[in-house]
């Protein structure tokens, strides 16, 4: 959100005061609290009528340091999210000049005196900083904001802050974290995450679950700004130095993604949304693969798997799978795995409408009614995950899906969620939007632990922080176009610097047809991902609906899958152990290399594997190598990178290349 009028004036209507003078510092037991003035205070009068801004500093984890901002202390705290505190050792030395809290090799350095200087120094190089201006209240007239502002060097860029589909870099962009369902063409995201990490060796983690809007290098072109409508507000500094350090970092503390069944990692095959299915075509599409000898791993049920206008009644619709435990016997004879689709909204025609009302297990309006609209399905209500009996009563229509021999289910939605309701346990509205999936695929994952054991596995829609432990992601409804292709490879890299393990995305494009071209190049980009899955809207996405040459592109990349599987499984180990996604940005495996930091049409598949798909029917690309020695996994010609290499291929191939000496 922007309060200036370029550098000079205010918004009109907007009022500011600034973090100016500092009047005391008071040492805690793992960090201090410093109050400062709004103004110089050159004498006793100068203390009336005035704000006092409260500074508390604090570590949860060496290499992290904590500044929480607090105007009045009155209401109710902020949620935050739920952190591993690690109680490092820390150190605060002060003298007349200044007052210094160490954590690690991490040090806040906050000067004494009549202006406001905020260093944040490693060793004794300063990574970045404060100044005049850096904390602040801004009042609109009607709603209270506060704001901090860092610093950004000269070169550096920012990166993360969820699922984006913007340009990789985020300078230059305003960014509000506020989960919506926005597609991959817009600036809206579904999975929306308050962290970014920069290319000069640290990142910054808002701890607030509300909208936080970020303002990077926009209203003011020199830092990074943020600011939420609260009394309350806390971020972390998080130094690396590299970038795989600093993921390292965030996630020992927002949480790692788990180790997955192994069969995850083969391709899913999904019924298309709106298509029409029924357990006849269902055979029929899995019979043809194995036919056509693609090896096939997970089947998913979409929507339609219930009955229309009942979304969700957790029932198959018997008119099109009139004996569900049968064919799902039969389907799993075949080796199969079985995802379905729920969603937390309960349609106004389903039979548990009634039982949730009831219960009182909906989000509520202010009335004590029912909050319902027509969105999506007729009559919707949203089930309260904040009322521990609602969660239960979730858990129950979905413990006899699993029973019946459901493996999985992708949770859709979770982002659709209004702020005009009143929650169970009361909790503010704004505060909960995103926060409120969280709570749905923890309700969701919890349940698939306790059956499932170490095969749990959720395919998720929305998230926030902490949604990287209930993996895996989906990325975006895209179309099908080489643009919306690019797109949505920029929104999984952008989510894998905020520390999310593993992700996916519809091969060809979810919304329209997709041209053979854009198919058969988007299945050599989907099956080098983390996660395969097929799946469209109104159109199927079996590879002989597109043409033949499909099916062999198809067979061909699965198969390079299946090649990959032990690697894809050791890689899969370092991501929890170490919160590195499998699909890596360049700059994140070589942050060294100036280039890598703009890179944002290729990957690292782990480790040691560059992967750089191609956005064009021709099969021209232009891709970065690296400095050192490279092999084509396909030729197993070697050859010298840091430099630039353009190529043409046809469809069954494209650029692969691994370290030299790694993989074979």
């Amino acid at each position: 959100m922007k309060f200036t009028d370029g550098f000079w004036l205010l918004r009109e209507g907007v009022t500011a005061l600034h973090a100016t003078h500092l009047q005391k510092v008071e040492q805690r037991d793992n960090g201090f609290i410093a109050l400062f003035a709004p103004r110089v205070v050159e004498h006793r009068g100068a203390t009336l009528n005035s704000a006092l801004f409260e500074l508390e500093f604090s570590s949860p984890q060496a290499d992290v340091i904590g500044v929480r901002i607090r105007h009045h202390r009155g209401g109710e705290d902020s949620l935050s999210f739920d952190l591993t505190d690690g109680k490092p050792a820390t150190k605060v030395m002060e003298d007349d000049k200044s007052v210094q809290y160490s954590s690690g090799a991490l040090t806040a350095k906050l000067s004494k005196g009549e202006s406001f200087n905020l260093e944040f120094l490693a060793g004794e190089k300063v990574i970045t900083h404060q100044r005049a201006k850096g904390i602040s209240i801004f009042n609109d007239g009607e709603s209270h904001y506060l704001s901090a502002q860092i610093n950004l060097g000269v070169g550096e860029l920012v990166y993360g802050l969820g699922e984006r589909f913007t340009a990789f870099a985020k300078n230059g962009q305003s960014v509000d974290i506020w989960n919506a369902d926005g597609g991959t063409s817009s600036e809206q995201a579904y999975k929306n995450i308050p962290f970014y990490l920069t290319n000069r060796g640290y990142g910054v983690f808002v701890n607030n679950t509300g909208k936080v809007s970020f303002e990077v290098a926009s209203e003011s072109v020199e830092k990074v700004q943020f600011s939420a409508e609260t009394q309350d507000l806390q971020y972390f500094v998080i130094y690396g130095p590299t970038p795989a350090e600093i993921l390292e970092k965030y996630t020992a503390l927002t949480g790692r993604a788990p180790q997955l069944p192994e069969w995850s990692f083969g391709l899913w095959l999904s019924t298309s949304f709106v298509t029409d299915y029924d357990e006849q075509t269902v055979t029929a599409f899995i019979d043809e693969m194995e036919k056509r000898e693609i090896p096939l791993d997970v089947f998913h049920f979409d929507c339609f798997w219930m009955r229309e206008y009942q979304w969700c009644d957790f029932e198959w619709d018997r008119r099109t799978f009139p004996e569900p435990a049968a064919m799902l016997s039969r389907l799993k004879a075949k080796g199969l795995k079985i995802s379905l689709w729920i969603n937390p909204y309960i349609g106004q025609a389903s039979p548990l409408f009634d039982e949730g009302k009831a219960n009182g297990y909906f989000l509520k309006r202010h009335d004590g009614s029912v909050w319902q609209w027509d969105l999506w399905q007729a009559g919707n209500a949203i089930v309260d995950f904040t009322n521990p009996a609602a969660r239960d009563w979730f858990k129950s229509k979905l413990r006899p899906l699993l029973e019946m021999g459901v493996d999985c289910f992708k949770t859709d939605f979770g982002e659709r969620i209004p702020t005009d309701v009143t929650y169970f346990n009361g909790a503010d509205p704004v505060q909960m939007h995103n926060l409120y999936t969280q709570l749905y695929n923890a309700t969701v994952w919890e349940l698939l632990q306790e059956v499932k054991g170490k095969d749990a596995i959720v395919f998720a829609r929305s998230a926030t922080v902490g949604g990287q432990k209930m993996p895996v992601h989906w990325g975006g409804d895209n179309t099908s176009s080489f643009e919306s292709m690019g797109e949505s490879l920029r929104g999984g890299l952008s989510l894998s610097l905020s520390g999310f393990g593993y992700w996916s995305h519809d091969i060809g494009g979810f919304e329209g047809h997709p041209d053979p071209a854009v198919f058969k190049r988007w299945l050599a980009f989907g099956l080098l991902s983390s996660h395969s899955r097929l799946h469209g809207n109104e159109s199927v996405r079996v590879p002989w609906s597109i043409d033949e040459e499909a099916v062999e592109v198809t067979r061909v990349f699965v198969n390079l899958k299946k090649k990959l599987h032990p690697y894809l499984v050791e890689t899969m180990r370092e991501v929890t152990a170490k919160g590195l996604p499998m699909m890596r940005p360049m700059l994140l495996v070589f942050p060294e290399d100036p280039t890598a930091w703009f890179l944002d049409q290729q990957y690292m598949l782990g480790p040691d594997l560059l992967v750089a798909p191609i956005f064009s029917a021709s099969g021209e690309v232009t891709f970065y190598l690296p400095a050192g020695k490279w092999r084509n996994y396909f030729t197993n010609e070697v050859v010298e990178g840091g430099r630039w290499i353009a190529e043409k291929h046809g469809f069954t191939s494209l650029p692969l290349y691994a370290r030299a000496g790694t993989i074979s």
